[in-house]
């Protein structure tokens, strides 16, 4: 009974986002805050993680560290673009995925070179 309440919440919420008149400009902003506020918690959890483990990622092999970096950098490139891959069609978000496929193949190849034993 309470998920059914607060899931009848939840839809009250976006009824009024998008039936009340200026609810199309007060979804956009709503949307928009909630893009931003989840870029940032990634981008904190980035920041963390890198202090965190920053002797370990000092300490790599140079190519390993080339690696690491090159993922996430064209991840976050990946992410800033995505607009504009979607906007071609299907091949954009084809394009998008493989971009974003790559750079997770690029980490966990990363994490297993450092994880290695030899």
């Amino acid at each position: 009974m309470e998920f059914a309440w607060k899931f009848g919440v939840v839809m009250l919420i976006a009824l009024a986002l998008v039936a009340l008149p200026g609810g199309g400009n007060a979804l956009d902003v709503v949307l928009t805050l909630l893009t931003v506020s989840f870029l940032a918690a990634i981008a904190y959890l980035g920041y963390r993680l890198y202090h965190q483990y920053r002797l370990d990622i000092d300490s790599l092999n140079p190519n390993l560290r080339l690696a690491l970096f090159g993922s996430v950098g064209l991840a976050i490139l990946t992410f800033v673009a995505t607009d504009r891959l979607f906007d071609e069609g299907g091949i954009g978000v084809l394009v998008w995925f493989a971009l974003l496929a790559l750079c997770s193949y690029g980490l966990y190849w990363t994490w297993t070179r450092y994880r290695a034993y030899e």
